[in-house]
């Protein structure tokens, strides 16, 4: 940890971003560079403001012009320079500089940093509110070879490039104080990242911490941080544990996504993935090249008692990640927002993978009362673009009949609704299904996993069971949540 001035605790109470820059200037080992590009050198701006930055900022640069900064940092293949891609060039550059310029040799106790952004802020037909790409690279100990790293991507909402550039100089101030003086706590270091920011102004949807000092940290718990901190409405990951860009992975792909609890993953929800997507890839319009299956899980679905349990939620990713799937947590309780969020990325095919029971409570009114419009609101959402729903049957426990599009229950003010989505082609049945799996439900064998009843292992996909019991995953005292199959 950086050596303090004997009288640092003096700005410990003044929550202000000049008092976090001369906390970092006034300290004589933090020393660094500044490489912003697109918005101005907004995060500089305010350490040279505060005073005695001369012992703190090695150089502060913007290469705004695509030439020369192609000089510095080499060319872009695909000509896009908002990039992650971009932004670790530009991170792994400038510490290669500092590092050769200004070694340990003649300053053993500097510790390094790179802060570094490259962004795109609103454009002047306003249609694209500005994006980017924010980082830092830095050492908490002079003898540490391996470098610690923070990486953010931000969404502007602001509708004036100047109040965007603004936003950024502050996030990142409180990015490179938290860095050095709050990464012992990652999750109270995200808080921070919008100390004097409006959240209404920016959304980070993405965040990754790497390096020495961040070997205990599970991106994905961080990942949640981020929507249980309202910083943004949803976050991916892949089957690596990598949290992801969804703009990123959704850009103009044919999407199909299953919704559900996967506590655990069981049979069923294989063959709900399975044969939909049997029929998805078949569609006219879908390419098989472009298409990604998303296992959306939404926060409602986290939730135990009113908080969510991380430990079930790691275990219900695990599980996911085991068998390759990329996985979705969004704050969507309704599918229409799922959906709207969807089109922000794509205008290609979107298929919705969904139960007898959840296609119930897409036509349930009560649902929609919130939206000025109620339900049609709602519907002009959910299927005005080009989208499908691709239902999976359900046997009736009672009755043993097998419920299908043909003879589900909605709502009597709703059957003609209704009617009119099934006969346009906007549901289709899964004819196709399994059997002999459909008394599977996954509330049943988590309740004979917490239980410690034999029989649950066939309920489950080749090799989950066994990663289950090695890990003694869900082996804790069953929540009450409801639970989907």
């Amino acid at each position: 940890m950086a050596t303090e001035p004997a009288d640092i605790n003096a700005f410990e109470n003044i929550p202000s971003i000049k008092a976090k820059t001369l906390r970092i200037n006034l300290n004589r080992n933090i020393y660094g560079t500044f490489a912003e590009i697109g918005a101005g050198q907004e995060t500089a701006r305010h350490f040279f403001r505060a005073g005695g930055a001369s012992g703190t900022i090695a150089k502060a640069m913007s290469a705004y012009d695509k030439a020369f900064s192609d000089a510095i940092y080499g060319i872009e293949e695909d000509g896009r320079y908002v990039t992650q891609s971009r932004l670790r060039k530009m991170l792994n550059h400038e510490m290669r500089l500092v590092q050769e310029r200004v070694g340990h040799e003649t300053n053993p106790n500097y510790l390094f940093f790179t802060y570094a952004n490259t962004v795109a802020t609103i454009d002047f037909s306003k249609r694209y509110k500005g994006h980017g790409w924010v980082g830092i690279k830095f050492q908490l100990d002079p003898k540490q070879e391996e470098f610690d790293e923070i990486i953010l991507h931000v969404r502007f909402k602001q509708n004036e490039a100047r109040l965007q550039q603004e936003t950024l100089g502050i996030l990142g101030v409180n990015l490179i104080y938290g860095a050095f003086f709050k990464n012992d706590r990652p999750k109270k270091l995200l808080k921070y990242l919008y100390d004097h920011i409006d959240k209404d102004t920016v959304e980070i949807d993405m965040v990754n911490f790497h390096g020495p000092n961040f070997n205990e940290v599970d991106n994905r718990l961080m990942s949640l941080q981020l929507i249980r901190n309202g910083m943004t409405d949803a976050v991916m990951f892949g089957p690596d544990g990598n949290n992801l860009l969804p703009a990123a992975v959704l850009y103009k792909k044919n999407i199909l996504a299953l919704r559900g609890s996967f506590r655990p993953v069981t049979k069923v929800n294989m063959d709900m993935f399975q044969k939909s997507y049997d029929i998805f890839i078949r569609e006219q319009t879908v390419e098989y090249e472009n298409t990604i299956v998303v296992f959306e899980i939404t926060l409602s679905n986290l939730k135990a008692s009113g908080e969510i349990d991380e430990q079930d939620f790691m275990d219900r990713a695990e599980l996911l990640s085991s068998l390759g799937h990329t996985v979705l947590i969004s704050n969507f309780q309704e599918y229409f927002k799922l959906v709207e969020y969807f089109n922000n990325y794509t205008k290609a095919r979107i298929g919705l993978t969904m139960g007898i029971n959840n296609l119930i409570d897409v036509f349930d009114e009560k649902y929609y009362r919130h939206l000025s419009g109620g339900i049609l609101e709602a519907f002009g959402k959910l299927f005005f673009k080009d989208l499908k729903v691709y239902l999976y049957p359900m046997k009736d426990p009672e009755t043993g009949k097998i419920m299908t599009s043909n003879n589900v229950k909605v709502h009597p003010r709703m059957k003609e609704l209704y009617k009119f989505f099934k006969y346009n082609g906007k549901v289709m049945d899964i004819i196709d299904y399994d059997p002999d799996i459909m008394d599977i439900f996954s509330r049943e064998v988590l309740r004979r996993i917490t239980q410690g009843e034999e029989g649950w292992e066939e309920m489950l996909p080749e090799g989950i069971a066994e990663i289950i019991k090695e890990k003694k995953l869900f082996l804790r005292k069953e929540h009450t949540e409801k639970e989907e199959a």
